[in-house]
Order: structure tokens, then C-alpha cells, then sequence
């Protein structure tokens, strides 16, 4: 039956709007919902404060108006058309399965999430475009202005917009309404670890506005786009813009700063009396030029005015860092990964991004910002981002804090094996991939800490691999491309990069390729109290206690530095930052309440890995192992050294001892290979 009652009409806009319009601002009473495990920072969060932040923070303008906050949503059958009751209120730009948004609802391949609300343009605009932005909506987003369809977007991770000005009325409430579908793991889609079941290491989906959603008003001739290229040889940066010309010349000028002291600056005019876009260009030499590494994250700011016919008619605020990442060879003749023309090892954990009580969405800036305090607090340099985007915000966090990021492509479509082929796209699914990667490199670009891209973990939706390392090279060659991460290493790209749990290990050294340790370690500790549910928590390594947790973590970097020097290892990343869901592996609880291991002493022993490569250590028998000599027992795989504590070494005397060791697996055979050994560094 139709509803009577105008307040729930989404078909009526008429009468939506004059409802609508006295509630769009009006705080309504919201609260998150129950979810399993919540952060420190949702209590900060209300439907006042969601995520204020101007959420695009290398081309800023002061004149914005932030939509997130409460929003009416429904679910639809897929076909159905826009829905006349609203379901509740949710809070923009939680996913809807969250504990934040205030729903914690699931929908699936055969649903359409609706969401509506009304906001009012100020007065001030008069007179100017008004441009409306989606940081991210996952997957298909179909966005309606006052009942005009503005457009279909597909791609769940980049940012989108859309010029709202003639759809708008001339005053009074406007309406907006969007439509999203989102097949999670039912489609061929770039998804990451999203799936409809959650289990082991895949999690619950994100559906819908994940990044925040705003308006913005610009001139006619305004800049549309940035792309900001540093030049660490030629001291210099190259800055090039996009832009719409009604006719006339525009002009570019563009001032590098530190604070308020300005240190270069110059412009171009382009254009002619023809309308249409433009590219104006300009190179700026960076006098005393200060560089942009992990020990020194210096940034220079960068201000551009865009004038038509001398006018100024628009303002954008950025930065850039002076970097360069290439491929070299150290005093040794090695194939390294080398920052600013120096060999730099690269180390940090592999970051997921989830969160128990926002999913995709951190719960606040503070918390996005926390997690890369705590990366850098334990002496790491980088993170490996897995199978997802970040919203521009976390880049930032990780330009000002000097943290190295390999960018992965968010997986999708069928997954391998480590002997298979790759696989064969449809044509649909191939384009998709395509053009999501290509915004993520366009989009991500001008961000100075990223500095690897990574198409293809293990094998997950890994296809045409030669072919897309190139696509990518022609995007941006000025970032090395990883082929693929994990197994499934097809010859192509800068980096060979395998995984091993616990490890580690390194690949067989190559000349024109650096080798690294895309994935090691995996060592987990369930805390009771923190963790996504009670029991039945999962690790690749699992400890009872952090007194435990940490020796083993120490134990894989003692065997982890030698590996930098007598097989010329690049890069390791460990799994992981945090905990995600019953993935117990994290560094941090998923709530990020504790860190698991004693940060100190991690953090002392993570930074002996960016000294010079030791020598081989000294290993001298005293009961040799099967590994020097196989008599009577067989050997598989390395071997992890394990300090004897005070107990066992008193306990030890000359002449004959006996040994006991217990070996428990709860899957797969079991086997046991024990030895002592005197271990003597270098120079002791």
C-alpha cells in the first residue's frame, strides 16, 4: 500500500523536499549500532563531526561544504526503482554493514542500497558551477539531483564527480538521492578481501559511501585536475593541470613555499579564442633542494591561481615531497631498491586498512593518522597497502609522517594457484580491471610516499601480467612496478617478490630485478577482550602470551638481517599491522587498544635491519644438526633459532646431556629437528 504520509515519500519529490528540507540539517538522535569490537575513537564520532576534514588534501580550495553526516537509506531489490519509504537514517560515510553507520546491515548481489538527503547551497555560490564529489562508493553508484539522473559510476575504490549546477533550482532544499549496487565476491569486480562469507582471511564486505561526499563551487575556467612530478636529478618539479577554457587565454602560475617564504615560482598562458581544454605546463627549478625520505618527510607547499584573460578565477592549495625510487647497484655490484640515489631497505608490515567499527572507514582522521604513528613508533619505514585504496587522507598522514607505501590493485575475478597460468578475463571484467587501475595510478599519483606499484597478489585475479606491468610503466614510470607478489612471479616488472610464513626467506638474486620478502611472518596472539570474536581465532603461528609473541618476533629479524647481505634482500614486509576480524596476526589489536609485542625492544631490533649488512655469522656446532649432516634424521624447510633461557643453559653440563622435545601439529605431518649452536656475531 502507498504510504500517505509525504515524510516517507522518496518518489513524491514535491513533497520530499518540503519535508525533507526542515530535517536534512537537524541532528536527529543516532547512535552505532552493536557491533562485535569497537575502537577508542567511536566515541568521538556523531553525526555532527563525520569525518570534517577537507578529504582531498593536494588540491584544496577553501570554499567547500562537507555532506557527510545523516543520510535516509533503504534496500531495494536490484530492479527496483527508487523506494518510497525510507528504512532509517544512516550515517554517511560508514558503509552500511558497519557498527558506525548506525545499521550493520547486509545487502547483497540482488539488493540496491538507496540513500537521500536534502541540503541547502549558500548564498555566496551565486553565480559560480557547483561541483559534487564522491571520495569513494563501492561498487555501482548511480546519483540523482532533484529527480535529474546526473550519472553511473562503477569502481568501488576512486573518486568521482559531477558537475550538479543545472539540475539545481534557483533556491530552497535540493535533493540528492544515490542508488548502489554491489556484488561483492558474486562479481568479477576489483574487490580486495571483501566476501559475502566471511571466514579466515576474508572479511565483511563495504557496501555503499565509505568516503566522504562533498560540494565545492568553482568558476567555469577552473583546474579540473594536478599531476605533480618531482624531479630529484634536476632539482626541479613539474606541475601540470587540466582545464576548461570558455574561450580566451589562461594562465597557470604556480609558487613553491616552505611556510611562508617562497622559493620559486613561475606560470604559462595557454588557450585561444576557441573553448575547450587545456593542459598549461610549468617547470619550477627548487633552489638548495631539500629531499623527502622516511628520516626527513620534508614537504614543499605549492599554491596555483588559475587566470582567464588576467582574471584570477581559481585557487588550489598543495604539496609535493622531492623524491625519486629507482632501481641500483650497491658497493657490492647488487640489484637493490634505492631512494634519492641511495640504497634504502624497505620494511614495514602489510596494512589491510580494516576496522572493526568502520570496515573501510577508520572512525576518525585520528585514528587513520595512529596507525602509521604506531608503523613508524616500532622503527619500520614502510607498509605494503593489501588489496585496497585508502582515501586520500591516509597518504597524506603517510607524505608528513615518512612512511614508504607499496600501493597494491584491490583484487578481483578468480584466483590461482602457484603453478597455474593466469587467467582469462571476459572482455567486461578486463575493462573494469583497467580502468580501475588506471585511476588508482592517476589518482594516487602525486602522493610522494607511494613509490611501488602492485597489480597482483598470489595470484588473485592475475591476468595478461607482462602486458600489465607495461600499462602500468606507461602510466607512471617514474615508480617501480612489482609483477606480482607472492608465487606466482611471471619474469616481468623491478622486483621479484616472494612470501614466506614464518620465514624468512629471500629470493635468488637477480641483475636487473631487486629481490624481496613481499609477505613473512604471521605470528598471532589472540587478547581476551580485543579480539572480533571469542574463540576460534586464527593464526599462521599462534602464541599464548606477549612475552612469547616477542621472542619469536625477534627471533625471525635476527634471521631476517643476514639475508640483506648474503642474498641481497631489498624489502620485507611482515604480517601484519592489526588483527583483522578472527585473523589474529596483527602487531595491534584489531580495536587497536593494545600492541601486542614489547614495542621497545621491536623497535630497537627493526632498526638494525637499515644498518649496513653484517658478515655472516660464526655458527659453530656443538651437536650438528641434519641440516650439516644427514645421518638418521631429514630436514625440511629452515630452521628458527631459539634463545635457551637461564633454566636450560644451567641445567647443561660437560660431558653427555639429554634433550627432550615435544612437537605438536594439529594438520599435516608432523616431524622434529633439533641441534645447539654457539651463534657469534661479527665483531663480538
Amino acid at each position: 500500500m502507498k504510504s500517505t504520509n509525504p515524510c516517507l515519500q522518496f518518489g513524491n519529490t514535491l513533497l520530499l523536499l518540503v519535508c525533507l528540507g526542515s530535517l536534512s540539517f537537524s541532528q536527529a538522535a543516532w547512535e552505532p549500532a552493536k557491533g562485535p569490537l569497537m575502537t577508542r575513537w567511536a566515541k568521538d564520532v556523531s553525526s555532527k563531526n563525520a569525518h570534517p576534514e577537507y578529504p582531498r588534501p593536494q588540491m584544496a580550495r577553501k570554499e567547500w561544504l562537507n555532506l557527510n553526516g545523516l543520510w535516509d537509506y533503504a534496500v531495494t531489490a536490484k530492479a527496483g526503482a527508487q523506494p518510497e519509504r525510507s528504512e532509517g537514517k544512516i550515517l554517511v560515510p560508514f558503509p552500511v554493514e558497519s557498527a558506525l553507520s548506525g545499521v550493520m546491515k547486509r545487502v547483497t548481489e540482488t539488493n540496491r542500497l538507496w540513500y537521500r538527503r536534502t541540503f541547502r547551497i549558500p548564498s555566496r555560490w551565486a553565480g559560480h558551477r557547483v561541483l559534487l564529489h564522491f571520495g569513494a562508493v563501492d561498487w555501482e553508484a548511480t546519483v540523482f539531483m532533484n529527480g535529474h539522473e546526473l550519472g553511473v559510476h562503477r569502481g568501488g575504490y576512486d573518486g568521482f564527480s559531477f558537475d550538479v549546477t543545472d539540475a539545481l533550482k534557483p533556491s530552497g532544499d535540493q535533493m540528492i538521492a544515490v542508488g548502489v549496487f554491489d556484488p561483492t565476491d558474486a562479481g568479477t569486480q576489483p574487490r580486495g578481501k571483501q566476501v559475502r562469507n566471511p571466514r579466515g582471511i576474508w572479511y565483511t564486505p563495504t557496501s555503499g559511501i565509505w568516503q566522504t561526499v562533498w560540494l565545492e563551487p568553482v568558476a567555469q575556467s577552473h583546474i579540473e585536475s594536478l599531476r605533480i612530478t618531482p624531479d630529484f636529478d634536476g632539482q626541479s618539479v613539474s606541475i601540470a593541470a587540466t582545464a576548461f577554457s570558455p574561450g580566451g587565454k589562461l594562465t597557470l602560475q604556480a609558487s613553491v613555499g616552505i611556510g611562508r617564504r617562497k622559493v620559486a615560482t613561475g606560470e604559462v598562458t595557454v588557450g585561444g579564442n576557441q573553448p575547450g581544454k587545456v593542459a598549461p605546463h610549468v617547470v619550477l627549478g627548487i633552489p638548495k633542494a631539500r629531499a623527502w625520505s622516511p628520516v626527513d618527510p620534508f614537504l614543499y607547499d605549492l599554491k596555483l591561481t588559475l587566470l582567464l584573460n588576467g582574471k584570477k578565477v581559481d585557487e588550489v592549495a598543495s604539496y609535493f615531497g622531492l623524491r625519486k625510487i629507482a632501481l641500483g647497484r650497491d658497493e657490492k655490484g647488487c640489484t637493490r631498491l634505492f631512494l634519492n640515489n641511495q640504497p634504502v631497505f624497505h620494511f614495514g608490515p602489510l596494512d589491510q586498512g580494516f576496522w572493526p567499527d568502520g570496515l573501510y572507514t577508520a572512525p576518525t582522521d585520528a585514528a587513520l593518522r595512529y596507525d602509521i604513528e604506531v608503523t613508524r613508533k616500532l622503527g619500520m619505514n614502510a607498509a605494503r597497502k593489501h588489496v585496497k585504496i585508502e582515501p586520500d587522507r591516509w597518504y597524506y598522514w603517510c607524505d608528513k609522517l615518512g612512511l614508504l607505501v607499496w600501493q597494491d590493485m584491490p583484487s578481483g575475478d578468480r584466483y590461482i594457484s602457484g603453478r597455474d597460468p593466469d587467467i582469462t578475463r571476459t572482455q567486461e571484467s578486463g575493462r573494469q580491471f583497467e580502468q580501475e587501475l588506471t585511476a588508482l595510478v592517476e589518482g594516487r599519483r602525486n602522493h610522494p610516499s607511494i613509490v611501488i606499484w602492485v597489480p597482483y597478489n598470489e595470484g588473485w585475479g592475475q591476468w595478461d601480467t607482462p602486458r600489465i606491468v607495461d600499462f602500468i610503466k606507461k602510466l607512471d614510470p617514474t615508480r617501480l612496478v612489482i609483477n606480482a607478489s607472492g608465487w606466482t612471479d611471471r619474469g616481468a616488472g623491478d622486483v621479484h617478490d616472494i612470501h614466506s610464513y614464518p620465514g624468512p626467506v629471500a629470493p635468488k638474486p637477480e641483475s636487473i630485478r631487486a629481490g624481496v620478502l613481499g609477505e613473512f611472518g604471521g605470528l598471532g596472539l589472540p587478547v581476551r577482550g580485543h579480539t572480533w570474536q571469542a574463540e576460534k581465532n586464527w593464526g599462521y603461528r599462534s602464541f599464548t602470551n606477549a612475552q612469547a609473541l616477542t621472542q619469536a618476533y625477534l627471533g625471525l629479524i635476527r634471521k631476517l638481517r643476514p639475508l640483506i647481505g648474503t642474498h641481497g634482500l631489498s624489502a620485507a614486509i611482515y604480517t601484519q599491522t592489526t588483527d583483522v576480524e578472527i585473523e589474529v596476526n596483527g602487531l595491534m589489536t584489531y580495536d587497536r587498544a593494545l600492541i601486542k609485542i614489547d614495542a621497545d625492544q621491536v623497535a630497537a631490533a627493526n632498526r638494525k635491519v637499515y644498518l649496513p649488512p653484517p658478515p655472516p655469522p660464526v655458527v659453530r656446532p656443538l651437536n650438528p644438526t641434519s641440516q650439516e649432516r644427514g645421518i638418521e634424521w631429514r630436514y625440511t624447510g629452515s630452521y628458527d633459532l631459539a634463545p635457551l633461557d637461564a633454566r636450560i643453559r644451567d641445567a647443561l653440563g660437560p660431558g653427555e646431556n639429554t634433550i627432550a622435545v615435544h612437537c605438536h601439529q594439529t594438520t599435516g605431518g608432523q616431524y622434529i629437528d633439533v641441534g645447539l649452536v654457539d651463534v657469534i656475531e661479527a665483531g663480538e
